[in-house]
């Protein structure tokens, strides 16, 4: 008996130290089991990319999904060598990579469908010769000409290891420092090897910066019950500064922390800058509840409701359900 209760108090000495909050002790940390499910390549998915040279003095175009970066300045392009447009890399070694939008998809998936050896695909884009020489599609949102600077071969593909030479952006997807925005740019992507098309997501933080403002938080799909609501109010003149101030805030913090918010828009009216409407969307009904139960939202209705002149809440029912609006804060 006597060693029985020794062992006991032995075993409830090692779980206080395993799981007391001593600096010595190792976290708790939660098994979690995976399945190895093979030796499947699963950096995807990859931005959809439409390349363009000369093969025997014609322009052809081929989709390319297999790509990677190296380093700081260089570009791979790994292509069956089975493909047509192969032949023309190698010989100029000179080629455009243009990214495709949703605009474009369809031309894009059709010039990887066929082969240049069997059919014209110079006329399947409007095209211009860009600075270095190369095929550049016009419509596509962004395209780098490159030189290709060596040609590592594995079985059965040719891996092209380019440079950039000229980058051309379309005017829309630059911010207003000149720089890329990649929530205005949206290109396509592939998911390989379920030959997927995908939508680019939001912002969801800033790299290196996480410390300093949190990102927007991944967002929940919208549900059967789902709302889409115009919240329209007045405020007196003399509170609007301060309404403002809380309105700004609690829109701020709900779309970077809670999933369930999916848009929140505030615009005031230009003749009457007291007449605020609020575009809100939520992804269920229990993401509505969680989100006026919130401490954010609280502190905003119980901060406001004084400056408040009127308040009229109205639901509505989306025109096409496939629309979705996309809500990011930088």
């Amino acid at each position: 008996m006597i060693k029985f209760v020794f062992s006991l108090l032995s075993l409830i000495g090692l779980s206080c130290s395993m799981t007391g909050n001593g600096t010595d002790n190792p976290p708790n940390i939660k098994n979690m089991e995976k399945k190895n499910i093979g030796n499947l390549l699963a950096l995807y998915p990859k931005p959809l990319t439409v390349v363009g040279t000369e093969v025997n003095g014609k322009v052809n175009w081929l989709v390319v999904g297999h790509t990677g970066i190296i380093g700081h300045d260089r570009i791979l392009l790994s292509m069956s060598k089975q493909h047509y447009t192969n032949q023309g890399i190698k010989k100029s070694r000179k080629l455009s990579i243009n990214l495709v939008s949703r605009e474009m998809l369809s031309r894009a998936d059709y010039v990887g469908s066929v082969s240049g050896a069997s059919v014209d695909k110079s006329r399947i884009f409007d095209y211009h010769t860009g600075e270095n020489g190369s095929p550049v599609i016009d419509e596509s949102p962004l395209t780098m000409e490159c030189n290709v600077t060596d040609i590592y071969e594995t079985e059965g593909f040719d891996n092209f290891i380019c440079t950039v030479i000229n980058t051309y952006a379309a005017p829309e997807v630059l911010d207003h420092n000149g720089q890329l925005d990649y929530t205005r740019l949206k290109p396509v992507l592939f998911a390989f090897p379920t030959y997927s098309y995908l939508a680019t997501g939001e912002i969801i933080g800033q790299c290196l910066n996480l410390d300093k403002k949190p990102g927007m938080c991944a967002k929940l799909p919208m549900s059967s019950d789902g709302i889409v609501r115009l919240s329209k109010i007045e405020v007196y003149p003399e509170f609007l500064d301060e309404y403002m101030s809380y309105a700004t805030e609690v829109g701020e913090v709900s779309l970077r922390t809670e999933a369930g918010v999916l848009t929140m828009y505030a615009v005031s009216e230009k003749a009457n800058p007291c007449m605020i409407t609020i575009l809100e969307t939520y992804a269920s009904q229990e993401a509505y509840e969680s989100h006026i139960a919130s401490a954010h939202f609280q502190k905003y209705k119980q901060g406001t409701l004084h400056m408040i002149k009127s308040l009229v809440l109205s639901d509505q029912t989306p025109l096409n359900s496939k629309n979705q609006i996309n809500n990011f804060i930088q």
